[in-house]
């Protein structure tokens, strides 16, 4: 059975009272463990104890020990099961309360799991997920139900998190879908085989979302990448406006373990917010 190195837990254990809330989305490719190929669950922690996520969205999970591997950097996960697809989870560092967590109920093709964090400016909703990667009309049905699931926490603070397999309204995209293998230029266009898939992301941000991470950069493909990624912003974080007045700055983390640690880079944020104290009484 796989563990965690004493490295990872020590890296989270030994961190300071944060000053900021991190929260970083990462697509970690089958649980961190290719079918027949190299165990990249141990380069993943590493990662991860390196950057020092507060709050973690985990997508494509596989046959992971979430629970396991999730003890072993310090965070308390909280994971939706797919039943089609792969899991997803939200893991959050004990120092942040966790007000109220849930699955969506809606058939995703992989999952959705919402939690709310206490912080000193009000409750932070949080949902993570990961959009069918075949379908550009699934994908819109699934950035519906995600736009629903935030609905009620739409003018306080909320963050959409995840993998949405698809890009955004505004770029330049034609070039870079052209250079894709005919099988998986078909996932980033319209029935008329020419117009370029934006509806999703253009959805989430009628709604008032913001995309806090639109000059970031791409977030595939890595060393692990395949034949299906051209550079391309594929992973997210959307905020409400209150959120994004939050926001001190966020990255892709692209360095020599994150390069083979998965085919996607994770995508960091930090944010001006402070843990909810919690009540004596």
């Amino acid at each position: 059975m796989w563990a965690p190195s004493t490295t990872s837990w020590l890296g989270r254990a030994s961190r300071v009272e944060p000053a900021v809330l991190r929260v970083m989305t990462w697509n970690i490719r089958t649980g961190g463990r290719d079918r027949r190929g190299s165990d990249r669950r141990g380069l993943v922690a590493r990662v991860i104890a390196r950057q020092r996520p507060d709050v973690l969205a985990l997508q494509e999970l596989g046959d992971l020990d979430v629970a396991g591997f999730a003890s072993g950097i310090g965070l308390r996960p909280h994971l939706a099961r797919s039943w089609l697809g792969q899991p997803v989870a939200l893991l959050v560092e004990p120092r942040w309360p966790v007000l109220a967590a849930a699955a969506v109920r809606r058939p995703f093709h992989h999952a959705a799991q919402r939690v709310v964090v206490g912080t000193d400016a009000g409750p932070l909703t949080v949902l993570g997920t990961h959009f069918d990667p075949y379908s550009g009309t699934r994908r819109l049905v699934e950035a519906g139900w995600v736009a629903a699931a935030l609905r009620r926490s739409h003018h306080g603070l909320s963050l959409l998190a995840g993998d949405l397999n698809t890009l955004d309204p505004y770029s330049g995209h034609v070039g870079r879908v052209g250079r894709l293998p005919s099988a998986y230029r078909r996932r980033h266009l319209r029935f008329d085989g020419r117009t370029v898939e934006t509806r999703a992301v253009a959805r989430l941000l009628a709604t008032g979302l913001v995309d806090l991470g639109a000059s970031a950069g791409p977030t595939v493909p890595t060393a692990v990448g395949g034949a299906e990624f051209v550079d391309m912003r594929l992973d997210y974080l959307l905020g409400t406006a209150e959120l994004a007045a939050h926001l001190v700055g966020i990255r892709v983390v692209r360095d020599p373990d994150t390069a083979h640690a998965s085919d996607h880079y994770p995508l960091l944020a930090e944010f001006a917010l402070t843990p909810r104290v919690r009540s004596a009484g």
